[in-house]
């Protein structure tokens, strides 16, 4: 790290001294600009949280009434001695980068990002800078994602196999993001509803009421007999694979929807019978395009393994360094 350096890591997350605010801080800062909903960014216990405007909702719904500052995509806003600006990201609804500018250095931290269509939030927006600090969740060559529309007809195709044998399809995935956009890539494939677990229905109207087109759902607690689930899909949490909740099911297929399917070894541990690769991070082809399009002369990486990345990187003349932070990007 460089005396200069607009970010610095300190033992409650990633600082900027010149604006004296903190990125997604994982302890109580005074100041915090939070990139997303999800909960290893966004804690409660700071004094005052900047976000995006499109994610305010989700902000308010994780967290509470809390003292926000909501941001337009775009607008310029001054911390300390440093002008900054929140840019789009396409990892969930709200996702944003942070642009940090002091006049002589323009610093981007991407916070969690993905290239690829998603119906559900804003694309992501490549920002030019002199330093770009990128997740690295996924980064070896190993990841390269399919279209996600073909992974919606085949969750449907799967729904219509379980059916054929008197079998519910309940497929596991983050209740934050995830379900609302395997919704959204269903509704172009079925007009059939999809029941939910009760973790996902919440963060599912709080999309509906952001405007975001998704197929009907219903809500497993209010089904009448056990008899209704042959043939139906069911949307659930990781956290309820292998729980009481999974008992109101007289037979189960299950799969899980998640960037690291791509290995097919991850399906057979967990013991899933399905697996379907749909991620809300970059694959490795999109952290390279996405590094060349930022123009960045200097990439630091966190969130995940970056030898490779920082390697091949090295390789091409820039100057790489990483951040270890301990925090690992999960909901993937």
């Amino acid at each position: 790290m460089q005396p200069d350096d607009l970010i610095v890591v300190r033992p409650q997350g990633l600082y900027c001294p010149a604006g004296d605010f903190y990125i997604d801080p994982w302890q109580p800062v005074a100041t915090a600009i939070v990139t997303h909903g999800h909960a290893d960014h966004a804690r409660v216990g700071m004094g005052t949280y900047h976000g995006s405007e499109e994610g305010l909702p989700i902000l308010r719904w994780r967290l509470g009434e809390q003292a926000y500052r909501s941001h337009a995509y775009g607008e310029a806003f001054d911390l300390g001695r440093v002008r900054v600006s929140l840019h789009p990201a396409g990892h969930v609804l709200g996702s944003a980068q942070v642009r940090i500018e002091d006049g002589d250095h323009v610093w981007v931290v991407s916070g969690d990002y993905k290239r690829q269509h998603d119906p559900t939030c804003s694309a992501f927006e490549p920002v030019p800078c002199s330093t770009f600090i990128t997740e690295s969740t996924f980064a070896l060559p190993i990841y390269r994602w399919p279209d996600t529309a073909q992974v919606a007809a085949e969750i449907v195709e799967w729904r219509e196999h379980c059916a054929a044998r008197g079998e519910t399809a309940v497929l596991f995935c983050y209740a934050l993001g995830k379900a609302q956009r395997i919704l959204a890539e269903l509704a172009k494939h079925s007009s059939r509803p999809v029941w939910v677990h009760g973790a996902i229905a919440s963060g599912v109207d709080v999309y509906r009421q952001a405007g975001v087109a998704m197929a009907d759902t219903e809500l497993v607690a209010d089904a009448k007999s056990r008899d209704e689930w042959a043939g139906e899909l069911v949307l659930a949490p990781p956290s309820a694979a292998g729980s009481a909740w999974m008992r109101r099911f007289r037979r189960v297929q299950t799969g899980f929807a998640s960037g690291w399917m791509r290995i097919r070894g991850n399906r057979r541990r967990r013991n899933f019978d399905r697996g379907f690769v749909i991620s809300d991070h970059a694959d490795w082809p999109a952290l390279l395009q996405t590094i060349d399009d930022s123009r960045a002369e200097r990439v630091i990486a966190h969130h995940g393994r970056s030898e490779a990345l920082l390697r091949v990187l090295a390789e091409r003349g820039l100057r790489v360094d990483r951040f270890d932070t301990g925090v690992e990007g999960e909901r993937a």
